[in-house]
């Protein structure tokens, strides 16, 4: 198995992408658009890629030929692209192809909100490319962080003038991996994302934003204060929804994050300092899920099992900052 594998749940029918490794023999798999489930190699098994041309099934798109329909081919033509080639089975080069009539001064960043590296720079001439010096590791794809690439339109002579082209693009494995096609100018099928589709003008209205800003809160607005919420929340399926049969597993947990995730900012706003999170042992997913999402929030000082004589070990407590 290996990153960016497209991956059907041995005892359901969810299908999904592999996106990294986890401790064990544990693998996080994306199901729907950013929707992450950790399960465990032993339950999943790799879709062929040439299970389509047998079931003709008709949402089935191969990794070595992907379908490419016309709109999107018409679209391609013309435009500014991020190309990601993927070279062997660990590493992906990155290019930024000019497929329009414009010289682009331009640059490339990749990073997180505070720190960001440069990946390419320069002038891209009319109908050219460049590629990055740095590949990038498939097996680190999670930890890419967000890609930022700034151009402005420059052409000798007359032309109609264009605002700055401004892109930040974060990339999601379900989405990625389904993103094959036949990159322009470059002329080799890659991962493409078109940076300049969606470039409209910013335009500021000076007169209607002084007035926004000086607009006084009426002196009778009553400022609602967030209610409280238990400090001990229930995540059985049963207690959210009287529709369990009709769920499938992705949707129950999808369901019980939600629920989990909703209170536990409603605590914090609330200014609760501890919580407990009843998610019951079952085969570890919802706990698991729980504690990876508790361990990166930045409101969360610690969390553990918690009173083991009275949940056994399935409920979660966790201290708030």
């Amino acid at each position: 198995m290996n990153i960016g594998d497209k991956v059907r749940l041995i005892h359901s029918k969810e299908e999904g992408i592999i996106t990294r490794f986890l401790k064990g023999d544990v693998v996080e798999v994306e199901i729907e658009k950013g929707f992450k489930l950790p399960i465990l190699k032993r339950e999943l098994a790799i879709i062929s890629k040439t299970e389509g041309q047998y079931f003709r099934t008709a949402d089935f798109q191969s990794a070595d030929k992907p379908i490419i329909n016309k709109t999107s081919t018409v679209k391609s033509e013309k435009g500014i692209f991020l190309a990601f080639l993927q070279q062997n089975e660990k590493e992906i080069s990155v290019f930024v192809i000019n497929n329009t009539d414009f010289e682009l001064p331009f640059s490339l960043t990749l990073g997180s909100e505070k720190t960001h590296r440069g990946l390419i720079g320069g002038v891209l001439k009319p109908k050219s490319f460049q590629k990055s010096q740095i590949d990038l590791a498939i097996k680190d794809f999670e930890e890419w962080g967000s890609f930022t690439f700034q151009a402005f339109y420059y052409s000798f002579g007359f032309f109609n003038e264009k605002q700055p082209l401004i892109k930040k693009l974060r990339l999601r494995a379900n989405t990625f991996f389904n993103q094959k096609k036949l990159a322009p100018i470059l002329e080799k099928e890659a991962y493409l994302f078109q940076l300049d589709a969606e470039n409209q003008p910013f335009t500021v209205n000076p007169t209607e934003l002084k007035e926004k800003m000086f607009e006084k809160i009426p002196e009778n607005s009553v400022i609602k204060p967030i209610p409280k919420p238990s400090s001990i929340i229930d995540l059985h399926i049963e207690n959210l929804t009287k529709n369990v049969s009709s769920l499938d597993n992705a949707q129950m947990l999808n369901l019980q994050i939600n629920f989990f995730e909703q209170n536990l900012e409603k605590g914090i706003a609330s200014g609760l300092d501890e919580m407990i999170f009843i998610h019951g042992v079952g085969n570890g997913v919802l706990k698991n899920e729980i504690q990876k999402r508790l361990s990166n929030h930045k409101n969360v000082a610690w969390f553990q099992d918690a009173q083991k004589e009275k949940f056994g070990y399935g409920a979660t407590k966790l201290k708030i900052k």
